[in-house]
């Protein structure tokens, strides 16, 4: 690879990172080829965009992005895969779920949402992080709960005032 197209691959992952709000860095080596496409097939279906990188060439994007990665690029060792997704936890999903039939991917690190998590043992915490979706949909439940009481408390209290209050008191005891 000559030097010009190194720098272009430096600037097309530097892109990359910039355009990524969520990033994980496995290692699939040792994987033979039908495992491997079936860990492709099985990102393509998350929305995952996985890819094969050059460590000093990520390593070079790293430094070059506006982003801070801290201790990530130290996990920069052997065969490194990129997963991009725009939901936080589905890389995290996908790597457990193929786990059952295969020792890898392992979980080298990940920065989500300009949080650095190292290490494979982090694995479970990255599955439970909600996504921004699932934090709306828990926020509206939330938010409804009330209205939805008050609403249920002036139809079970005949529509008057001191029904309303007697329902709600009973509710509340």
């Amino acid at each position: 690879m000559t030097r010009e197209e190194k720098s272009v691959v430096i600037e097309e992952l530097t892109a990359q990172l910039a355009d990524n709000t969520n990033i994980y860095l496995t290692d699939i080596s040792g994987l033979d080829a039908v495992t491997t496409s079936n860990l492709r097939r099985a990102c393509f279906k998350s929305n995952i965009k996985l890819a094969v990188v050059k460590n000093t060439l990520l390593e070079k994007a790293m430094e070059a992005s506006d982003k801070d990665f801290g201790d990530l690029p130290t996990t920069l060792k052997g065969n490194t895969s990129v997963m991009y997704s725009e939901t936080g936890n589905a890389p995290a999903k996908v790597i457990k779920e193929f786990r059952k039939k295969s020792e890898k991917p392992l979980l080298k690190g990940a920065f989500i949402e300009e949080a650095i998590y190292i290490g494979d043992d982090l694995l479970d915490t990255l599955v439970e992080i909600k996504s921004k979706e699932e934090l709306l949909g828990d926020i509206i439940t939330l938010l409804q709960s009330p209205a939805k009481n008050v609403i249920s408390a002036l139809k079970s209290g005949g529509g008057t005032i001191a029904g309303l209050v007697k329902t709600l008191s009973e509710r509340e005891g």
